[in-house]
């Protein structure tokens, strides 16, 4: 009966636990939230390394099976570490360049992440295998992260922050927009209402909680669990994270 750890640099991670539970319903996770040190984009990779091993080591000791990093930046920076220097199984963020360059009728992909997963070279590895194809248009969520961290999700003042990181990229003719950030889905309504219709907008979620069924099922561990649910942890003030769960 596998025990499925779930971190993030905050609550955002939550929507990668939200695809998680779609297909794993009766499986037992340990969410944790690290909002002492969030947001992870502006910090070294090394700090956001030495938190990722910190975190994983809380995991651990609470009987977790297998990893999963549900950051963007946090699995840029530190998931070959982890996987080096730990036995469990880890699942990370994968860009979602590809099937946002294979679906782009403009031929112009938008890419929202933070700036440190834009930066790292697991990224930009990725986007250099389509780079040629298609033009790949990007912009750091600049306030995104706290947004959802204040749990500020649709007011006039998010709406502003969040269509001056999307509008540049409407304005290049993106039509396909990647969320490279784990945050940014809980602001997807926002940006849909500021986007023009036909505008797609690709989480990745979805394909890492497939990926993590197949890692489960490589290892033999068990889908379901006598005891299933959720456990809610978090470095700092647990207020945002117990909120934005009542509404997955």
């Amino acid at each position: 009966m596998a025990t499925i750890g779930v971190f993030d640099s905050g609550s955002g991670g939550l929507s990668v636990l939200r695809e998680i539970r779609k297909l794993l319903p009766e499986s037992r996770f340990i969410y944790y939230s690290d909002n002492a040190y969030c947001p992870y984009g502006e910090k070294t990779a090394e700090f956001v390394t030495d938190r990722s091993r910190a975190v994983t080591d809380l995991l651990l000791s609470k009987g977790a099976d297998v990893i999963v990093v549900a950051c963007n930046t946090a699995t840029a920076a530190a998931i070959a570490t982890l996987r080096a220097e730990y036995k469990v199984p880890f699942v990370g963020m994968e860009p979602a360049v590809k099937p946002a360059a294979s679906g782009t009728r403009s031929g112009v992909v938008g890419v929202l992440a933070t700036a440190g997963t834009l930066r790292a070279p697991k990224y930009l590895n990725t986007k250099g295998q389509y780079a040629d194809a298609v033009k790949i248009a990007e912009r750091v969520g600049k306030g995104f992260v706290e947004l959802v961290e204040n749990l500020d999700l649709d007011s006039p003042h998010a709406e502003s922050v969040v269509r001056a990181s999307l509008q540049p990229l409407l304005d290049e003719g993106a039509d396909t927009v990647v969320l490279g950030c784990t945050h940014y889905p809980f602001l997807l309504p926002l940006m849909q209402k500021i986007a023009p219709d036909g505008v797609r907008f690709i989480d990745p979620a979805p394909a890492v909680a497939r990926r993590l069924v197949d890692v489960l099922d490589t290892a033999g561990l068990a889908r379901e669990s006598s005891s299933p649910g959720v456990e809610l942890l978090a470095s700092g003030t647990d207020t945002t994270l117990r909120k934005l769960f009542t509404i997955l």
